[in-house]
């Protein structure tokens, strides 16, 4: 998984990439080419 500072040019590289937010963070996924997956921000509660 690629860690970006921008994943603008992220979710264009692909037709089935979606963008989620989950955990404070924003993933790229893409189920037909895994290779394409991404991850911005650290986010998230430190105990």
């Amino acid at each position: 998984m690629n860690v970006l500072s921008s994943l603008k040019s992220a979710k264009i590289r692909h037709k089935d990439c979606k963008v989620v937010k989950r955990r404070g963070r924003v993933f790229v996924i893409c189920k037909s080419n895994p290779k394409f997956k991404a991850v911005q921000g650290r986010g998230g509660k430190k105990k």
